[in-house]
Formats: structure tokens, sequence, C-alpha cells
């Protein structure tokens, strides 16, 4: 029934953004800039007024160069990727995939049917799994947006959900554009990964939660002991704490676990949740695995690239390996490295070894012992999805770009690299503050060094800067070093180096000027450092500390009201402010 009501509200809301976004349109071109949109949700508390207000990556000061230049379409890096994350060029995509079906089409219906067959699998544990949007992969009409994301406890930070809802979004505009083809958003879950320490914690209201536990290998095949209750207080975090609890009581484990709770925030949504531990998926990919085995080929078309990318200044994310898989089992997941030597290959860190015949018989037999590391799983998974477009940041975006020519080695075709929606959230006390300090969007990306001295330059009653008394000063000295050379030009330096003293005496004084005016206005400045504080947690973007609940424990609509702004084709930084009306 919960369910039911919760859906019923998100329909209701939908229902008035929809309502309301006409009359509101007109508005906002009329009292704002192109790059700010106004709409009204009710919360079940109140109603609250929000805006959207669009920046440019550039102003931010928070991305690499690679990636301001992929996005800005800079034509030395075309050759890195296929088609432009932009709506028309999905028609392209879409017309590639097709002509690939028309020439495998035995192997694509093959590789559906196990695609939906293992996914029926997968979810025969979930309650209300999506049964009809699985079953649409069947047809050759249907392809997937795919993102990724490491298991982290709790949904880590933020921009988990934002990834989702990005190809949740774009899937919807997708079907509007092109109504005779359906599009399935997928999340992958990175089960196979197994950097413990990089999932284990998250932050909420300052407090850093951390799960204690020595388990080794695959993290999506450990069990949830200890996940439930990590000694928080909040009531909303405790209802997620149950999905653990459920887990470990029915010795499950956390793949089983994370998928239950992405399948209750976005089950609305027909999300796919894919886990690629799976040794049906696998066997598709049995060819790679023994090309990779036996050729080691991969790493060199990566090195290509790498070496081409960084001949053009860019920094690389990935280092390929000479074999691109792990050897996984449970408790276990170690590089597979050949032995020139003796011809074999041997797992790291075990006294594990195989022949080269034993290994291709493992391959046949058990296919579900190889995992690929960050440089290979792309391939797997595009061997597998019917996909148009892989989502991700810039540093997923990045090493992407490393890859295209091994996709070309493979024959696999490369996805459109759509970026994720990146999102600053303002609460209304902290846009008030902001307001109050006369703080503008871009400035908030600026240090607090730079927001309080600047905010004290602007604000002081006097010109702390002495611009008109440095000016003087170097005027009379330009008069005295022209008098000087008329007399002795051996006096040119010295005179240059007083000046230089002197105008070092006027900074000196200055610096304790703008001192004296920020004592005078502390009580604004603090308001600067609570901003800063609040939307920058420990320097970081707020969507890379924050967990949802920081937010959702006042506003259970929090990622739905979140989700309705996200344009993943209008890409640049949203701000979303929140006010009273």
């Amino acid at each position: 029934m919960v369910k039911q009501i919760r859906k019923l509200k998100s329909l209701y809301l939908t229902f008035l953004f929809l309502t309301f976004k006409t009359n509101f349109k007109t508005y906002c071109c009329q009292n704002f800039n192109h790059n700010t949109t106004i709409f009204l949700l009710m919360s079940s508390n109140s109603s609250t007024h929000y805006s959207r207000h669009l920046l440019d990556f550039s102003k931010t000061n928070q991305f690499s160069g690679l990636f301001l230049d992929f996005i800005s379409q800079k034509e030395n890096l075309r050759e890195f990727y296929g088609n432009l994350p932009q709506l028309e060029d999905f028609e392209k995509q879409i017309e590639l995939k097709i002509n690939r079906q028309k020439r495998d089409k035995n192997l694509d219906n093959h590789k559906r049917e196990i695609l939906v067959n293992t996914l029926h699998n997968q979810y025969s544990k979930t309650e209300n799994p999506p049964t009809e949007t699985i079953n649409l992969l069947q047809k050759e009409t249907t392809f997937t947006l795919t993102t990724g994301h490491q298991l982290n406890i709790y949904t880590g930070t933020l921009y988990f959900h934002y990834k989702i809802q990005t190809v949740i979004n774009a899937c919807k505009i997708l079907k509007e554009k092109y109504p005779n083809y359906d599009f399935v958003p997928v999340y992958w879950m990175a089960s196979e990964d197994h950097d413990l320490e990089e999932i284990a914690s998250f932050n909420l209201f300052g407090t850093t939660y951390t799960w204690q536990t020595d388990q080794k290998g695959a993290v999506g095949r450990m069990n949830t002991k200890g996940l439930n209750d990590l000694g928080f207080k909040e009531e909303k975090a405790k209802e997620l704490g149950k999905f653990y609890k459920n887990a470990e009581t029915k010795n499950e484990n956390l793949t089983h676990a994370t998928r239950q709770i992405v399948h209750s925030f976005y089950q609305k949504d027909d999300l796919v949740i894919l886990d690629g531990d799976d040794a049906a998926l696998k066997r598709l990919f049995i060819p790679i695995i023994k090309n990779e085995l036996e050729t080691q080929n991969s790493h060199l078309k990566i090195e290509e690239s790498s070496k081409k990318l960084d001949e053009l200044g860019y920094k690389t994310q990935v280092t390929p390996r000479e074999i691109n898989l792990f050897y996984l089992e449970d408790n276990l997941r170690e590089r597979i490295v050949k032995n020139e030597n003796t011809k074999t290959f041997e797992i790291l860190n075990t006294d594990i070894t195989f022949s080269a015949s034993e290994m291709m018989e493992l391959v046949e037999s058990n296919p579900e012992k190889f995992s690929p590391n960050v440089a290979l799983r792309p391939v797997y998974q595009e061997i597998i999805l019917p996909d148009l477009s892989y989502t991700g940041g810039p540093g997923e975006l990045a090493y992407w770009l490393q890859l295209k020519s091994m996709f070309e080695y493979f024959e696999v075709d490369f996805p459109i690299l759509l970026p994720r929606n990146f999102v600053l959230f303002i609460p209304k006390v902290i846009h008030q503050k902001m307001n109050k300090t006369n703080l503008s969007f871009e400035e908030i990306f600026n240090s607090f060094d730079r927001l309080r001295i600047n905010y004290a330059t602007q604000n002081a009653e006097n010109d702390v800067l002495l611009e008109n008394e440095r000016k003087e000063i170097e005027s009379i000295f330009d008069k005295i070093e022209a008098k000087s050379i008329k007399t002795d030009t051996s006096l040119q330096k010295s005179i240059a180096a007083e000046k230089h003293k002197a105008l070092k005496r006027i900074e000196h004084i200055s610096k304790k000027l703008r001192k004296a005016e920020e004592r005078k206005l502390s009580d604004a400045i603090g308001q600067i450092k609570s901003v800063k504080e609040n939307l920058f947690p420990k320097g970081s973007l707020q969507e890379r500390y924050d967990n949802f609940l920081s937010f959702a424990i006042n506003d259970e609509d929090f990622l739905d009201k979140i989700q309705d702004v996200l344009n993943p084709f209008d890409l640049r930084f949203l701000v979303v402010t929140e006010s009273n009306i």
C-alpha cells in the first residue's frame, strides 16, 4: 500500500509539473536569462519553488581539459569516439546497431535470448520485477542505454543516482523522438570489483559510516553481515539497512541487496539492473577471453590510443595490462599473468598455475572464472547488451576514449559516450545566505579565500586596494627615474629596487586594511564560509561527498524532484535552488 501511495504521489507531482510548465515557460523568458528555468513542485510538507540554473562546465573550474574538449567537440579528439552525445546522433547509432543485427541476425537473437533469460533469473527473488521491460529486450527494435557503478553501501554519494537518472531520462526523451523503437535504461553493477575500500563508506551529516569486514574478492559476492546497522540514528537510513539485513538472513550477497535497494528507487522508471558476474553471460564473452589469453593484443591497441592522447597533451586514465583479465573465485580476484619462460599462466599472489591447454579448457568449462578489468570490461558490456550509449563521469569517459581502437580490433560497436548529469543542489537556507551576500552561482565555485577577499574588497568602506596611492607612487618613481637618467644612468637599477620596495609596503598595508574590513564584515563572511562548507564539504563537489539521505530525510521526494529537472542532452552543469513560494 505504501509503495502504491508513493507511486501515485510521484504521478501527481509529474502531473503538477506538466500542468505548470507551459505557464512558467513564458514567465521565465520575460524575467530570466536563457540559463534559468523556474518550475513548481509540491512537497509533502510545503510548497517549494525550484529554480534550474545552467553553467558552462568551464566556469566551474572542476573539470579536466580532456573532458572540456570532448564536450566542446574539439576536432583533435574526433578519432577517439564515434557518434556524438546529442539527440540526433542517436538515430545514426540505431542505424549502426540495426546494420550489425542484419549481418549477424542469428547471433543477435541468440544474445538477446540469453540476456533476457539471465535477467529473469537474476530478478527471480525480487518483488515486482520489470518483467515486461526485460521481455522487450527480445525485440530487435529495443536498445539499451547503460551506466555502471560500484556497489557503494547505502548508494554512496549523490552522483550514483544522477548517473542512473541520466540514462532513465535519456530513454524517455528518445522514446518521444523515435517512437518506433524502445529504449531500456540499464544499471550495470560493478559486482566483480574487488576494491572494498572504495565502496565501504558513506557520509551523512558530517559523519563517515564504514562497513567493517575482512572479506576478500569480488565485492558483489560478499555477505552483508554488519551492514544493516552502522550506528546511525536516522530512521530512513535504518530503512535501507533492512535490505542488507534481509540479504544476510537469506544468505544472499551484496549484489542482491544492492539490486533490491536500487529497484526500490527506480522500479517506477523500468530500470533494468544487470549483474555481469554470471556464467551464462560470460559464455558470450568466451571468444574475447581466448583472444586475450592467446594474443594479448588489447593492450597494444589501448597503448596506441594512449600515446596519441598523451602527445595531444591529455592525461590518460587507464594503464592496460598485457592480459586484462582477473581470475575469479569466491574470496579471490587476482590478475592473470603469462610466464614466457614456462609458457604457463599464473595467478598473482597465489600458487595457482595453468598450462596453456588447461587454461583454454577452463575458459570453455568455467568462463565465469574470468573477470575483465577496467580496460576490457567495456567490451564485455557492449557484447552482451544492445547498447546505444554509455553514461559516465569525466574519469570514465576519459578512459573510454582510450578504447575505441580496441573495440575496432574486436569488431564491437563503440557506443555513444553520453556524460552524466552534474548537479549542485542548494537548499533554501543556503540559498538565502547566498542572496544576502550577493554570491552568484559562478562565484561559489571559487575557493573560500578568494570569496572572502573579494567580498571584503567589494564591500569595504574605504579603498583597501589603495589603487590611487599605488598609481601615485609609481608616478613619483617614474619621474625620479626620468631625472636620474639625465644625471647618471647607473642609478636606474637602484631606483627600480626602491620602487619595488615601496610598492611591496603598499601591498602589505593594503592587506592589513583588508583584514580590518574583514573583521567588520565578519558576520557576512561567516555566512559565505557556511555556504562553501555546505555546498563543497571537505572541499569536494557536493555530489561526490554527500549521500542522498542528507536531503531525503527532510524531503522524501528529493530524488524524484532532481530527476524531473535533469536533461541528459543539455551538456552543462546544473545548479538547482530551493526556496519558498
